[in-house]
């Protein structure tokens, strides 16, 4: 059975929050083992504030690039089809010949760092003709107004996967505006599978046509 995605609990673990939604995602919740909970969790939030107050500078670049690796690791230690990939700086965009896309297309979920008035973790679980199905974990009533006039839709009708759907345009934007992946060298996102259901190339041909 899947598990409804969860919000974040403070101002600071949308890393470690957006991690454990991605495994939650693409696995059954009987299927998921507590070392994956307890290993994000442990990793994540290393960085300290300019007071030295530890976590509450969220989780560094660092940190994801490491526990992606543990995770692919993991996967293929054991017995959860699991598999991630790490990507960073000009990998990480929006567009037909992305990774990303790619990643969403075959049944992937996607950890990405973008914008939301501070950096900030956010899934991606797929596409649809007017947008990408988003994910995150910063809780935001469904009548709030605060995205009026910048396309994004708020949606709680679908919990276990998404709760915004955003503009393809928003993205690769390099400023500091909702949901833009920002400086092109400053970007990472982290691509996850579940192997039993990951799809092929030839199963979607025909969005690289």
């Amino acid at each position: 059975m899947k598990s409804p995605l969860r919000y974040q609990f403070s101002e600071y673990d949308c890393g470690p929050t957006t991690m454990l939604n991605a495994v939650s995602y693409l696995f059954e919740r009987e299927e998921i083992p507590p070392e994956i909970i307890r290993n994000v969790m442990l990793y994540s939030l290393d960085c300290y504030s300019n007071k030295g107050e530890p976590g509450r500078a969220g989780t560094s670049r660092m940190a994801m690039m490491f526990l992606s690796n543990w995770l692919d690791g993991f996967g293929r230690a054991t017995n959860l089809p699991l598999s991630s990939q790490y990507l960073s700086g000009k990998a990480v965009y929006i567009g037909q010949e992305s990774l990303v896309n790619d990643a969403l297309h075959r049944g992937g979920a996607v950890v990405v760092r973008l914008f939301y008035e501070v950096e900030h973790y956010a899934l991606l679980t797929g596409v649809q003709a007017d947008g990408i199905r988003m994910f995150d974990p910063w809780y935001v009533p469904e009548e709030s107004r605060e995205f009026d006039g910048t396309g994004i839709r708020l949606t709680l009708a679908a919990p276990k996967s998404y709760n915004r759907i955003v503009p393809f345009s928003c993205f690769n934007r390099e400023s500091n505006e909702p949901y833009a992946l920002g400086p092109v060298d400053d970007r990472e996102a982290v691509l996850l599978f579940n192997k039993r259901t990951e799809k092929t190339a030839q199963d979607t041909i025909e969005y690289f046509i």
